[in-house]
């Protein structure tokens, strides 16, 4: 009885994270799985609603200043990249990728009937549902379920967590959330987790189901832990977290894993008190985290194969509030980097802040939109299947 509580109690600890592990990853022990070469999307979500009007600003719309009289980015503090939208200081690491062809903006992204709601909105995104229907999967999910067989199909999601995100939830394929292979391969190493993987047998109870779970993760995290060991990068990251997940993913893309979509996220966007400072600050660190993986992709040649979507679940208010904040919002712009781009710089017009629907944003582009783009003209596969009906495409890629 000692040993099945231990047992349970350190499975948990896997569980959370690798339950939906991959099965097909288990021929890794059997070397039937080569270095991919294919196309990879990686996703970075920006937690909390970032203010899409203080990240690419309209410095010329006095609208803009009089609606924002304490939080307006004043014009000569604006890194003025066109004529009427000029970037926020703190992405001056991403000037360099603008200026070379490798990032697009698309203004004004959104849905009918927006949510302000933090979690619908962001299920919302996640599932890439109406804002009225409520589904279980995620549209990555869905993409593998599409285009991969569980037992040998060589591609598959990781997210850079401790849990895995709707995104990633398909019918019969599912990712794999992991915060650090390292700890983990260091944590399936306990001698008791070893000892009980090597001696069970067949149980007839819900047991089977957690060791069949940790000898799966045993050849997962093994394979995964020597990809990563086969590439060293030479590029230096900023220190903090979303660095250290972009960090870990270039090492797996470089190192040929058989890896087709990753996702990673950021928080602290949230601003509805001092936003000027904290925002600034915030997109700092995802302007140079992002500088430093195009680099690292660039270096080991698969910038070309590589796309970045980073979105957040809604914009923030045009007004601002009486806290030098901005509330939640509804439409936003979304950054698409890349070596490939057929279209870069900003693809659409900017906010019209004549036509405002209760101090909000009008959306011009439905975010899926995006999705059927990057899943037809990309990864090649039928966004019709994933997303349950046509959308027109974009010209990024």
């Amino acid at each position: 009885m000692t040993n099945r509580r231990t047992f349970l109690k350190k499975s948990a600890v896997i569980a959370s994270s690798t339950i939906l592990m991959p099965r097909f990853l288990t021929a890794a022990e059997e070397n039937m799985i080569s270095d991919y070469q294919g196309k990879k999307l990686v996703v970075v979500q920006l937690n909390g609603g970032n203010d899409g009007l203080n990240t690419f600003i309209p410095y010329r719309n006095d609208i803009y200043y009089q609606m924002r009289p304490g939080i307006g980015i004043d014009p000569g503090q604006v890194i003025q990249v066109s004529d009427e939208l000029g970037m926020n200081a703190g992405l001056s690491a991403l000037q360099p990728l603008y200026d070379n062809g490798e990032l697009a903006i698309i203004n004004n992204v959104g849905y009918p009937n927006p949510d302000r709601s933090h979690f619908r909105s962001m299920d919302i995104w996640q599932s890439a549902s109406d804002s009225n229907v409520y589904l279980k999967t995620g549209w990555l999910g869905r993409m593998l379920d599409a285009c991969c067989s569980p037992q040998a199909g060589p591609y598959f999601g990781l997210e850079s967590s401790e849990m895995l995100s709707l995104a990633l939830k398909g019918n019969r394929m599912k990712g794999m959330a992991i915060e650090d292979i390292n700890r983990l391969n260091r944590f399936i190493k306990d001698p008791f987790l070893n000892d009980i993987s090597t001696v069970h047998y067949n149980q007839g109870d819900t047991l089977d189901y957690l060791y069949k779970t940790l000898n799966d993760t045993k050849r997962s995290v093994a394979y995964l832990k020597e990809k990563a060991d086969l590439y060293k990068s030479s590029i230096t990251y900023p220190e903090n977290e979303l660095a250290n997940n972009l960090s870990g993913i270039a090492q797996l893309i470089n190192a040929g894993a058989e890896t087709k979509v990753y996702y990673a996220s950021i928080s602290g966007f949230d601003t509805h008190v001092n936003q000027v400072i904290q925002q600034n600050n915030l997109l700092g660190k995802v302007s140079q985290s992002l500088a430093a993986f195009i680099e690292d992709l660039r270096k080991g040649g698969q910038l070309d194969s590589t796309l970045v979507m980073v979105f957040s679940e809604f914009g923030r208010r045009v007004k601002e509030n009486g806290s030098m904040g901005t509330d939640h919002g509804t439409a936003n712009n979304v950054m698409i980097l890349g070596g490939k781009l057929k279209k870069s710089g900003f693809l659409n017009e900017g906010p019209d802040l004549m036509n405002l629907d209760n101090d909000d944003l009008n959306y011009s582009i439905d975010f899926r939109r995006i999705y059927a783009t990057l899943l037809d003209n990309f990864l090649e596969v039928d966004s019709k299947a994933v997303l349950g009906r046509s959308y027109e495409k974009l010209a990024f890629i």
